[in-house]
């Protein structure tokens, strides 16, 4: 009876820590900082200091969202939450530009209102990340800031649009 109650319990443990392990993933359910800009308001470029950096390797521990990845494929660090949650009504027309400046290798994930995920590590120059969407659609974006190597470094995101 012991060792059956044991094993349960080794076994309920065991799935426990593997359900964790697949919620510490970066999360569309959860919030960033809040931002609502049109179009023609980022034709102005917005700033926002974030901490880039996470504990958690997309392409180690979150396959549903690598494997789904519309963009080149890295390793990237993100955090669970979002770092900022964008609302973008009115950007028909426009190409949005989201990049990162920062003094370490940074990385950016998006998730668009469309639910398409991007990557990139180093497109912005400076070992920076930058994502250009073409033809984005209005509705809700998140972003997170990681780092390609799971390092923290303060960082700058900057949104706009052309």
């Amino acid at each position: 009876m012991f060792a059956h109650t044991l094993t349960a319990t080794a076994l309920g443990l065991a799935l426990s820590c593997l359900a964790g392990a697949a919620l510490a993933c970066p999360d569309v359910s959860q919030n960033g900082a809040y931002g609502r800009f049109t179009g023609q308001q980022l034709y102005e470029a917005k700033f926002f200091s974030v901490t880039a950096g996470g504990d958690f390797p997309i392409r180690a521990r979150c396959k549903g969202i690598y494997n789904a990845l519309r963009s080149e494929r890295g390793e990237g660090f993100f955090p669970v939450r979002p770092d900022f949650t964008l609302e973008t009504p009115g950007l028909a027309g426009f190409t949005l530009v989201i990049s990162v400046v920062s003094d370490c290798d940074s990385a950016l994930l998006i998730n668009t209102p469309a639910g398409n995920w991007y990557y990139d590590d180093d497109d912005n120059g400076n070992l920076d990340a930058r994502i250009d969407l073409t033809a984005p659609s209005s509705g809700v974006l998140d972003i997170w800031v990681g780092t390609a190597d799971g390092e923290y470094c303060d960082a700058q995101l900057r949104l706009e649009t052309f």
